[in-house]
């Protein structure tokens, strides 16, 4: 077998056992969201490292829900010092300041974004919200955080404190393709999965939403006649409100 074709099954097999194992999460991760959309709840999103990237995969794009707020932090990240996210995402001491910035309130949804889910700056994200009363909403790989123990202080993992836990269903490590001659794996799947999970929360929420009477405001493609001034109207409306729009 051709190891694009291995990637390409390991992928179909992650979806099967997602969609065995993790519905009833994934429901109630829906519900969550449909309820702060209907009640003008703002919904968070915080990843660190290459999870930043699904922080941003519900937001502002073609089919996007309007209100989608990704906490987007530059040492957090990959585009200035990727070595130096690393080493920031292990920090404790982050959160408070992340939280202030951002303006989250009691009963505002986050879902933070940690394939691992041991590191500091992610713990501390959840323990403070979970303080303040927000829904946490953890989106990890149980198989890894599993294999190894917490880096922050609490002794805790992301799963051990969210409210509800979206499992990726990846192997420890996440790259999954083994090469002959080449010294481990490569080619990982938690983006992937992850990007599946959310648009999948985001489909059963808007379906719910709609049962109810209430139809959340979305972006429209940039690129399809009409979408600029679709999506131009909403950024006037929502552009103080949200941070990044």
């Amino acid at each position: 077998m051709k190891k694009y074709t291995e990637y390409i099954n390991i992928i179909k097999h992650i979806i099967a056992e997602i969609e065995e194992k993790c519905s009833c999460d994934i429901e109630k991760t829906a519900d969550a969201l449909s309820r702060a959309l209907i009640d003008g709840r703002r919904i968070f999103l915080f990843g660190t490292g290459h999870s930043h990237m699904l922080s941003e995969e519900l937001f502002y794009r073609a089919g996007g829900l309007l209100n989608i707020q990704p906490v987007l932090i530059d040492t957090l990240m990959l585009h200035i010092d990727a070595a130096g996210s690393t080493a920031a995402e292990r920090e404790e001491g982050l959160a408070e300041r992340i939280f202030e910035d951002y303006s989250m309130k009691t009963d505002d949804v986050i879902v933070i974004i940690s394939n691992s889910g041991r590191n500091g700056v992610v713990i501390d994200m959840a323990l403070l919200c979970k303080e303040k009363g927000l829904t946490v909403i953890a989106l990890t790989n149980l198989r890894h955080t599993n294999a190894g123990a917490s880096r922050h202080g609490s002794g805790k993992r992301l799963c051990e404190i969210a409210d509800i836990v979206l499992d990726n269903c990846g192997c420890i490590g996440d790259a999954c393709i083994n090469v002959d001659g080449v010294e481990g794996n490569i080619c990982a799947t938690s983006t992937v999965a992850g990007a599946m999970i959310l648009n999948a929360c985001v489909a059963h929420a808007v379906e719910l939403c709609a049962e109810k009477g209430f139809y959340p405001e979305h972006f429209c493609s940039a690129n399809v006649d009409g979408g600029d001034d679709i999506n131009n109207r909403l950024i006037e409306k929502y552009k103080k409100e949200i941070k990044h729009l």
